[in-house]
């Protein structure tokens, strides 16, 4: 067993509710999604991600799409992987979500650079999908970063990252309009968002 896959190996998921019962004390918990939980590997530029159980195949899936993404410098670079997780680079900054929660301003340059990171990503023949606050870094050098590609291979169409630029450049970007803004508002939006009436919304407004 190598050290990677030993580390891993600490860390205890509930099957049930994928609550977290423990792990090493090599690790620190930075992160929490729908599909895993995120560790960085103390005194090292290295995080972990552990898949919960009913999500173990991602890792691989995960692995590969990152493998086809090696040399963009936008996605973290991969050192290993295994049945149920993947050691990437550790990302030093805020995410958009903690930027927008904490007040921190976001670029029209940052907007122009995750453009340019997708539009790369598409033509080493991948569909970069499933776009949201939370997978997209502006690091401590102010650059721009994205994790969570698993999606990037499905084939249909996902207007996230369109949507997203909607909102920047109609609302966010005007100089009255709060660049702070509450964890629960920005939750609660992103939960209607997913309804098909605000999706309809959305394209309506696009259209014009």
């Amino acid at each position: 067993m190598d050290a990677y896959q030993q580390l891993a190996s600490t860390v205890n998921i509930s099957n049930k509710n994928n609550r977290l019962l423990s792990y090493d004390d090599s690790l620190t918990l930075i992160g929490t999604g729908r599909s895993a939980y995120v560790f960085r590997i103390k005194e090292s530029d290295q995080a972990i991600k552990i898949l919960f159980p009913e999500f173990r195949h991602i890792a691989k899936e995960e692995t590969e799409i990152y493998l086809k993404l090696k040399g963009i410098s936008y996605f973290p670079t991969i050192y290993a992987f295994g049945e149920n997780y993947i050691v990437m680079d550790y990302i030093q900054g805020r995410t958009l979500f903690e930027c927008v929660n904490d007040g921190v301003a976001i670029k029209e340059s940052h907007v122009r650079e995750i453009d340019y990171a997708l539009a790369l990503a598409a033509e080493r023949g991948l569909n970069p999908s499933d776009i949201h606050l939370r997978n997209l870094f502006i690091t401590t050098n102010d650059e721009v970063k994205l994790i969570d590609v698993a999606r990037f291979n499905q084939t249909k169409n996902c207007s996230q990252w369109d949507d997203l630029k909607y909102v920047y450049h109609r609302f966010y970007s005007k100089r009255m309009f709060p660049k702070k803004i509450p964890t629960l508002i920005l939750n609660t939006f992103a939960y209607f968002y997913r309804k098909p009436i605000i999706t309809k919304a959305f394209n309506s407004a696009k259209a014009k």
